[in-house]
């Protein structure tokens, strides 16, 4: 190996010189007696001398930049068919949703092997394909801005708990299914949103500090608003969800930051393969989720159905259109809408499996996981293909 790295040294040299310009002068040795001594070239002698190595010269850089065109011609048609093929499946994301949730649903046991391990390396490579598309100086001009955060953290803990509540009533829901759709309502967003985010594209610094606040907010607002509306104490383990959120959420978004900073070529050349990545992923991670209540999702029947999808629906709509009327720009109403609507619905049902007596208070959080993906990827991919002025 080391003697063809040297090998490799000492041809370069040659090949410079081959893929070289033409000299226009260039020493001509001359016989003069025994001695042999150096001239500059006459016209005559640099068309004698020059002109075939020019020749050659000009003909092998003609044949190797004919080839190097060749070369790049196939590259960009197999580079131009992925971003197509690409744009395509991210388009179809609400698809894929539906079709892995399917699956999940008729035959839960195709996802046993996604375990833990798995599902909290799918939620961190959902992060870091988002990571890679930000800087630090994207959070620093977020943070300029702290109102747009505060609206959202107030749509998340105080208009998604009441509209949560409403519904839950308007449907006749009984006590267990109610406690559910409040705990649905109450807690933080899901990690999803960032992607959903990026595809519509919307604010995805923004997203993610926006997650992390809610995120971080839930260890004292879930409880306190089951016990407020609930008059139920909901325990939550702060230390627990503060771990969870720093392997998770922050620290893929630091290094994919950090990646972004150090080696910008390597994760220029990566960037395009991003949102397959988070599509793959989220699919990966609804699956699960509903794979493992499937049973009392299927048993839910519509009058659950529907309030729930309702809740993620018009959670979306108002989450748009009320910063929309306030003065916020059309790009952080688009974040902040994403962001409203989506909730961590997994979290949910663990906090409904764990701290709810009532079995039958986890259902919603399982339909949750469903209807959550599903109303946030309809969201995001509407707004694709909605294009947004530069000044907003």
């Amino acid at each position: 190996m080391v003697k063809f790295a040297y090998a490799s040294i000492l041809l370069i040299p040659a090949a410079a010189y081959g893929f070289a310009p033409s000299i226009t002068s260039a020493p001509v040795l001359h016989n003069v007696g025994n001695a042999i001594s150096a001239r500059p070239a006459f016209a005559s002698d640099k068309r004698r001398s020059i002109a075939p190595l020019s020749m050659a010269n000009s003909s092998a850089l003609k044949m190797s930049e004919a080839a190097a065109d060749g070369e790049k011609s196939l590259g960009s048609k197999i580079f131009e068919v992925y971003t197509k093929t690409a744009n395509a499946a991210t388009t179809l994301f609400p698809l894929w949703t539906v079709l892995f949730t399917a699956i999940a649903l008729k035959k839960p046991s195709t996802f046993d092997f996604f375990t833990t391990e798995y599902f909290t390396a799918a939620l961190a490579a959902l992060m870091l394909s988002m990571g890679i598309t930000l800087t630090p100086q994207d959070f620093v001009e977020v943070t300029k801005e702290p109102s747009s955060v505060l609206m959202q953290f107030s749509l998340c803990y105080g208009m998604m708990p009441a509209l949560a509540f409403f519904l839950g009533k308007a449907f006749g829901l009984e006590a267990g299914l109610l406690a559910g759709m409040v705990l649905v309502g109450s807690i933080n967003g899901g990690q999803a949103s960032n992607l959903c985010t990026y595809i519509a594209k919307g604010n995805v610094a923004l997203s993610v500090l926006m997650t992390t606040a809610t995120t971080v907010g839930a260890i004292l607002m879930t409880p306190f608003l089951c016990k407020t509306i609930l008059g139920a104490v909901v325990p939550v383990d702060a230390a627990g969800i503060a771990k969870s959120t720093i392997q998770v959420v922050l620290a893929p978004i630091a290094i994919g930051m950090t990646a972004n900073k150090f080696f910008p070529k390597i994760v220029k050349a990566i960037l395009p393969f991003a949102p397959v990545v988070g599509v793959v992923s989220t699919c990966l991670l609804v699956a699960s989720a509903v794979a493992q209540v499937a049973e009392p999702i299927l048993g839910a029947g519509m009058n659950l159905q529907i309030p729930v999808l309702l809740l993620h629906l018009l959670g979306g709509i108002v989450g748009y259109w009320l910063p929309k009327i306030t003065g916020f720009g059309e790009v952080k109403s688009r974040t902040m809408a994403i962001e409203t609507s989506m909730k961590s619905s997994a979290f949910g049902f663990l906090l409904a499996k764990l701290h709810f007596g009532d079995y039958i208070a986890r259902v919603p959080s399982a339909v949750s996981v469903v209807w959550m993906a599903l109303t946030g990827s309809l969201l995001a991919v509407v707004w694709r293909y909605i294009p947004v002025k530069e000044d907003e």
